[in-house]
Protein backbone atom coordinates (compact mmCIF):
# COMPACT_ATOMS: atom_id res chain seq x y z
CA UNK A 1 0.00 0.00 0.00
CA UNK A 2 1.14 3.54 -0.74
CA UNK A 3 -0.90 5.33 1.97
CA UNK A 4 -1.91 7.82 -0.74
CA UNK A 5 -5.65 8.23 -1.13
CA UNK A 6 -6.74 6.98 -4.55
CA UNK A 7 -10.52 6.84 -4.19
CA UNK A 8 -12.78 8.83 -1.90
CA UNK A 9 -16.55 8.38 -1.94
CA UNK A 10 -18.29 11.14 -0.01
CA UNK A 11 -21.96 10.89 1.04
CA UNK A 12 -22.98 9.08 -2.13
CA UNK A 13 -26.71 8.70 -2.80
CA UNK A 14 -28.15 6.92 -5.84
CA UNK A 15 -31.70 6.34 -7.04
CA UNK A 16 -33.28 4.11 -9.65
CA UNK A 17 -36.47 5.85 -10.64
CA UNK A 18 -38.11 6.86 -7.37
CA UNK A 19 -36.35 4.22 -5.26
CA UNK A 20 -33.26 5.22 -3.29
CA UNK A 21 -30.65 2.45 -3.59
CA UNK A 22 -27.74 4.14 -1.81
CA UNK A 23 -28.15 6.66 0.98
CA UNK A 24 -25.25 8.85 2.18
CA UNK A 25 -22.45 6.26 1.79
CA UNK A 26 -18.82 7.27 2.43
CA UNK A 27 -15.48 5.44 2.35
CA UNK A 28 -11.87 5.77 1.17
CA UNK A 29 -9.36 3.51 -0.58
CA UNK A 30 -5.60 4.07 -0.61
CA UNK A 31 -3.24 3.11 -3.39
CA UNK A 32 -2.54 -0.63 -3.43
CA UNK A 33 -5.36 -1.32 -0.97
CA UNK A 34 -8.17 -3.89 -1.16
CA UNK A 35 -11.63 -2.84 0.00
CA UNK A 36 -14.31 -5.50 0.28
CA UNK A 37 -17.96 -4.38 0.21
CA UNK A 38 -20.20 -6.93 1.92
CA UNK A 39 -23.82 -7.18 2.97
CA UNK A 40 -27.13 -8.81 2.19
CA UNK A 41 -28.58 -9.08 -1.32
CA UNK A 42 -30.17 -5.82 -2.46
CA UNK A 43 -28.09 -3.69 -0.08
CA UNK A 44 -26.60 -1.59 -2.90
CA UNK A 45 -23.18 -3.23 -3.18
CA UNK A 46 -23.09 -3.48 -6.97
CA UNK A 47 -24.61 -0.02 -7.35
CA UNK A 48 -21.53 1.46 -5.67
CA UNK A 49 -19.27 -0.15 -8.28
CA UNK A 50 -21.50 1.02 -11.13
CA UNK A 51 -21.47 4.57 -9.78
CA UNK A 52 -17.66 4.56 -9.54
CA UNK A 53 -17.28 2.98 -12.97
CA UNK A 54 -19.78 5.26 -14.69
CA UNK A 55 -22.03 2.29 -15.48
CA UNK A 56 -25.31 3.39 -13.95
CA UNK A 57 -28.10 2.76 -16.44
CA UNK A 58 -31.76 1.89 -16.56
CA UNK A 59 -32.69 5.05 -14.69
CA UNK A 60 -29.83 4.97 -12.21
CA UNK A 61 -28.79 8.45 -11.10
CA UNK A 62 -26.43 9.99 -8.56
CA UNK A 63 -28.56 12.46 -6.61
CA UNK A 64 -26.04 13.41 -3.94
CA UNK A 65 -22.40 13.18 -2.95
CA UNK A 66 -19.11 13.06 -4.81
CA UNK A 67 -16.63 10.45 -6.01
CA UNK A 68 -13.00 11.56 -6.10
CA UNK A 69 -10.53 9.47 -8.09
CA UNK A 70 -6.93 10.64 -7.94
CA UNK A 71 -8.19 13.87 -6.38
CA UNK A 72 -10.61 14.59 -9.24
CA UNK A 73 -14.39 14.57 -8.87
CA UNK A 74 -15.40 12.05 -11.54
CA UNK A 75 -19.13 12.56 -11.02
CA UNK A 76 -18.84 15.76 -13.06
CA UNK A 77 -17.07 14.23 -16.07
CA UNK A 78 -18.61 14.27 -19.53
CA UNK A 79 -19.19 10.95 -21.30
CA UNK A 80 -16.05 11.52 -23.38
CA UNK A 81 -13.92 12.26 -20.34
CA UNK A 82 -15.33 9.22 -18.57
CA UNK A 83 -14.45 6.93 -21.50
CA UNK A 84 -10.83 8.08 -21.27
CA UNK A 85 -10.44 6.71 -17.75
CA UNK A 86 -12.73 3.67 -18.03
CA UNK A 87 -10.54 0.69 -18.86
CA UNK A 88 -7.41 2.83 -18.91
CA UNK A 89 -7.36 3.91 -15.24
CA UNK A 90 -10.40 2.06 -13.85
CA UNK A 91 -10.95 -1.58 -14.81
CA UNK A 92 -14.05 -3.72 -14.18
CA UNK A 93 -14.54 -7.47 -13.67
CA UNK A 94 -18.15 -8.56 -13.86
CA UNK A 95 -19.87 -11.35 -11.94
CA UNK A 96 -20.18 -13.48 -15.07
CA UNK A 97 -17.28 -12.34 -17.22
CA UNK A 98 -18.15 -14.75 -20.01
CA UNK A 99 -21.51 -13.05 -20.54
CA UNK A 100 -19.82 -9.65 -20.89
CA UNK A 101 -18.04 -10.79 -24.07
CA UNK A 102 -19.71 -10.89 -27.50
CA UNK A 103 -20.39 -14.57 -28.26
CA UNK A 104 -19.52 -14.42 -31.97
CA UNK A 105 -16.09 -12.76 -31.73
CA UNK A 106 -12.89 -14.16 -30.29
CA UNK A 107 -11.67 -13.08 -26.87
CA UNK A 108 -8.50 -11.61 -28.36
CA UNK A 109 -10.30 -9.50 -30.96
CA UNK A 110 -12.60 -8.03 -28.34
CA UNK A 111 -9.88 -7.19 -25.86
CA UNK A 112 -7.67 -5.72 -28.61
CA UNK A 113 -10.52 -3.47 -29.76
CA UNK A 114 -10.96 -2.17 -26.22
CA UNK A 115 -7.22 -1.63 -25.79
CA UNK A 116 -6.95 0.13 -29.15
CA UNK A 117 -9.51 2.72 -28.03
CA UNK A 118 -6.99 3.88 -25.42
CA UNK A 119 -3.62 2.84 -26.84
CA UNK A 120 -3.56 3.44 -30.56
CA UNK A 121 0.19 2.75 -30.60
CA UNK A 122 -0.33 -0.94 -29.71
CA UNK A 123 -0.35 -3.10 -32.82
CA UNK A 124 -1.70 -6.66 -32.69
CA UNK A 125 1.76 -8.18 -32.30
CA UNK A 126 2.59 -6.06 -29.26
CA UNK A 127 -0.89 -6.64 -27.84
CA UNK A 128 -0.55 -10.42 -28.07
CA UNK A 129 2.91 -10.30 -26.49
CA UNK A 130 1.61 -8.20 -23.62
CA UNK A 131 -1.52 -10.34 -23.23
CA UNK A 132 0.50 -13.57 -23.26
CA UNK A 133 2.78 -12.24 -20.54
CA UNK A 134 -0.22 -11.54 -18.28
CA UNK A 135 -1.99 -14.78 -19.15
CA UNK A 136 0.96 -16.88 -18.01
CA UNK A 137 0.76 -15.14 -14.63
CA UNK A 138 -2.96 -15.83 -14.21
CA UNK A 139 -2.81 -19.45 -15.42
CA UNK A 140 -4.59 -18.83 -18.71
CA UNK A 141 -3.36 -20.46 -21.92
CA UNK A 142 -2.33 -17.94 -24.62
CA UNK A 143 -4.46 -19.85 -27.15
CA UNK A 144 -7.51 -18.58 -25.22
CA UNK A 145 -7.15 -15.34 -27.21
CA UNK A 146 -8.37 -17.24 -30.26
CA UNK A 147 -11.31 -18.90 -28.50
CA UNK A 148 -14.94 -17.82 -28.44
CA UNK A 149 -16.52 -17.03 -25.04
CA UNK A 150 -18.97 -19.96 -25.12
CA UNK A 151 -16.04 -22.39 -25.31
CA UNK A 152 -14.55 -21.24 -21.98
CA UNK A 153 -15.17 -22.78 -18.58
CA UNK A 154 -16.33 -20.51 -15.77
CA UNK A 155 -12.81 -20.20 -14.37
CA UNK A 156 -11.29 -19.49 -17.79
CA UNK A 157 -13.95 -16.86 -18.50
CA UNK A 158 -13.22 -15.10 -15.20
CA UNK A 159 -9.51 -15.10 -15.96
CA UNK A 160 -10.24 -13.68 -19.40
CA UNK A 161 -12.23 -10.98 -17.61
CA UNK A 162 -9.23 -10.29 -15.37
CA UNK A 163 -7.03 -10.01 -18.47
CA UNK A 164 -9.42 -7.57 -20.15
CA UNK A 165 -9.70 -5.44 -17.01
CA UNK A 166 -5.98 -5.27 -16.21
CA UNK A 167 -4.02 -5.36 -19.47
CA UNK A 168 -3.73 -1.55 -19.45
CA UNK A 169 -2.59 -1.66 -15.80
CA UNK A 170 -5.33 0.55 -14.33
CA UNK A 171 -4.87 2.12 -10.93
CA UNK A 172 -8.23 0.82 -9.69
CA UNK A 173 -9.96 -2.51 -10.30
CA UNK A 174 -13.67 -2.92 -9.59
CA UNK A 175 -14.82 -6.53 -9.13
CA UNK A 176 -18.53 -7.36 -8.84
CA UNK A 177 -18.82 -10.75 -7.10
CA UNK A 178 -16.26 -12.30 -9.50
CA UNK A 179 -16.27 -15.65 -7.66
CA UNK A 180 -19.96 -16.22 -6.94
CA UNK A 181 -20.68 -18.32 -10.05
CA UNK A 182 -17.61 -20.54 -9.63
CA UNK A 183 -17.06 -23.87 -7.95
CA UNK A 184 -15.11 -23.90 -4.68
CA UNK A 185 -11.74 -24.83 -6.17
CA UNK A 186 -11.92 -22.26 -8.98
CA UNK A 187 -13.15 -19.64 -6.51
CA UNK A 188 -9.98 -20.05 -4.45
CA UNK A 189 -7.82 -19.84 -7.57
CA UNK A 190 -9.45 -16.60 -8.76
CA UNK A 191 -9.11 -15.02 -5.30
CA UNK A 192 -5.41 -15.90 -5.27
CA UNK A 193 -4.97 -14.43 -8.76
CA UNK A 194 -6.51 -11.14 -7.59
CA UNK A 195 -4.20 -11.07 -4.56
CA UNK A 196 -1.20 -11.77 -6.79
CA UNK A 197 -2.33 -9.01 -9.14
CA UNK A 198 -2.35 -6.52 -6.29
CA UNK A 199 1.19 -7.51 -5.37
CA UNK A 200 2.51 -7.34 -8.94
CA UNK A 201 0.83 -4.15 -10.16
CA UNK A 202 0.22 -2.40 -6.81
CA UNK A 203 -3.34 -1.97 -8.01
CA UNK A 204 -6.20 -0.98 -5.70
CA UNK A 205 -9.21 -3.29 -5.70
CA UNK A 206 -12.81 -2.61 -4.66
CA UNK A 207 -14.62 -5.93 -4.63
CA UNK A 208 -18.20 -6.85 -3.87
CA UNK A 209 -18.92 -10.19 -2.22
CA UNK A 210 -21.53 -11.78 0.01
CA UNK A 211 -18.92 -14.22 1.34
CA UNK A 212 -17.23 -12.89 4.47
CA UNK A 213 -14.68 -15.70 4.28
CA UNK A 214 -13.29 -14.01 1.16
CA UNK A 215 -13.39 -10.64 2.94
CA UNK A 216 -11.45 -12.06 5.85
CA UNK A 217 -8.79 -13.44 3.51
CA UNK A 218 -8.43 -10.53 1.06
CA UNK A 219 -9.45 -7.25 2.64
CA UNK A 220 -7.41 -4.40 4.03
CA UNK A 221 -10.67 -2.55 4.70
CA UNK A 222 -14.30 -3.68 4.78
CA UNK A 223 -17.52 -1.75 4.18
CA UNK A 224 -20.70 -3.36 5.50
CA UNK A 225 -23.91 -2.28 3.75
CA UNK A 226 -27.52 -2.81 4.68
CA UNK A 227 -30.54 -1.42 2.80
CA UNK A 228 -28.39 1.13 1.02
CA UNK A 229 -26.71 2.50 4.12
CA UNK A 230 -23.17 2.05 5.43
CA UNK A 231 -23.48 0.07 8.65
CA UNK A 232 -19.77 -0.11 9.41
CA UNK A 233 -16.46 0.75 7.74
CA UNK A 234 -13.00 -0.10 9.02
CA UNK A 235 -9.94 -2.29 8.79
CA UNK A 236 -10.32 -6.06 8.53
CA UNK A 237 -8.91 -6.38 12.05
CA UNK A 238 -11.47 -3.95 13.46
CA UNK A 239 -14.45 -5.44 11.62
CA UNK A 240 -13.70 -9.02 12.58
CA UNK A 241 -12.06 -8.37 15.94
CA UNK A 242 -14.13 -5.53 17.34
CA UNK A 243 -17.35 -5.11 15.34
CA UNK A 244 -19.36 -2.18 16.68
CA UNK A 245 -22.75 -2.87 15.12
CA UNK A 246 -25.09 -5.77 15.86
CA UNK A 247 -25.73 -6.35 12.14
CA UNK A 248 -22.01 -6.82 11.53
CA UNK A 249 -21.83 -9.27 14.41
CA UNK A 250 -24.79 -11.18 12.95
CA UNK A 251 -23.10 -11.45 9.56
CA UNK A 252 -19.87 -12.68 11.10
CA UNK A 253 -21.76 -15.11 13.32
CA UNK A 254 -23.50 -16.60 10.30
CA UNK A 255 -20.25 -16.99 8.37
CA UNK A 256 -19.40 -20.63 7.53
CA UNK A 257 -16.17 -21.94 9.00
CA UNK A 258 -13.05 -21.36 6.94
Amino acid sequence: MTNEKLLSVERLSVTYGTKKILDDVSFEVDGGEILIIAGESGSGKSTILKAIGGLLNGGGKIIGGKIFFGGRDITTLSDGERRKISGNEIGMIFQNAGASFCPIRTIGDQIFESVNAHRGDWDKKFFRERATEIMRKINLEPKTLDEYPFRLSGGMAQRAGILAATILEPKLLLADEPTSALDAVTRVEVVKELMNLRERQKISIVMVTHDLRIARYMADKILILRRGKAVEFGTREKIFGEPKESYTRELIGAMPTL
